[in-house]
């Protein structure tokens, strides 16, 4: 199993817009520590960064997907999107919508013990984003391991105005998302493993054992909410969040 070569499996259908089948049915001894050396290969060609994404921390997408624990990816600043651009749908093979928690940080934040509360107290504030998925899987059919190779499914995303943590007890604040003006899926703070925060402690625990932590002015984001949506051409997707914001994407 060579990793660069799985990478580069990887990165031909980005290119050519067409789904492969999981790694994993060639390779079934592709384990998590071989996944994320994919990804690792994938991050060295994918430009500058601009932060870190969380999956699978809800149980709504635990189900979606057939996984049951956190995965991590990292976000090149050529998947952001600016509030107002569209969604070239074109440019994706199946792209899906979920609402996110984002957590910007105002200092460096590093280590195998960190809390949740350290998360709190090292980010300068929160705001909604809707990270847009597109597995490079077909039918998202994937193990873990495979869907950690695949940058945990991210593509492109896009972030609301931050605003400040006081007083925010992000646990119980409501998740409302639309799709072409009907609610599709409602949540709290809550699904992404009990507080979004914890859920960024994990990952920053995560990655202290490869000696990597995160960068002041780095985005996370917490991991979606609620089960993803299918987009198309003409959508809307709509993210809601109690006293964060209101965040909107339309798809072209």
């Amino acid at each position: 199993m060579n990793t660069a070569e799985l990478a580069a499996r990887l990165q031909k259908a980005v290119a050519g817009r067409t789904a492969i089948e999981p790694l994993s049915g060639e390779f079934p001894d592709l384990d998590l520590d071989a996944g994320y050396a994919v990804q690792r290969v994938l991050r060295e060609s994918a430009g500058p960064l601009v932060g870190w994404k969380l999956g699978v921390t809800s149980r709504a997408k635990q189900a979606q997907v057939g996984v049951s624990a956190p995965v991590y990816g990292f976000l090149p600043g050529s998947g952001a999107l600016d509030v107002g651009e569209p969604l070239d749908t074109a440019q994706l093979i199946q792209p899906r919508c979920e609402p996110e928690i984002v957590f910007v940080l105002g200092r460096d934040l590093a280590g195998p013990h960190v809390t949740a509360a350290d998360v709190v107290a090292a980010s300068s504030g929160v705001a909604v984003g809707i990270e847009v998925l597109d597995s490079r899987y077909r039918d998202y059919r994937f193990t873990m391991a495979d869907v950690v190779a695949d940058n945990t499914s991210a593509a492109r995303f896009v972030v609301g105005t931050p605003v400040p943590l006081t007083g925010i007890d992000l646990r119980v604040v409501g998740v409302v998302l639309e799709h072409d003006g009907e609610v599709v899926a409602t949540a709290s703070g809550a699904a992404s493993l009990g507080h979004p925060a914890a859920a960024v402690a994990w990952m920053v625990r995560r990655m202290a054992a490869d000696g990597e932590g995160l960068r002041a002015g780095d985005v996370v984001l917490s991991g979606g909410l609620t089960a993803a949506v299918p987009v198309a051409p003409g959508d809307v997707v709509v993210a809601s969040i109690d006293r964060i914001g209101t965040l909107e994407l339309g798809c072209r």
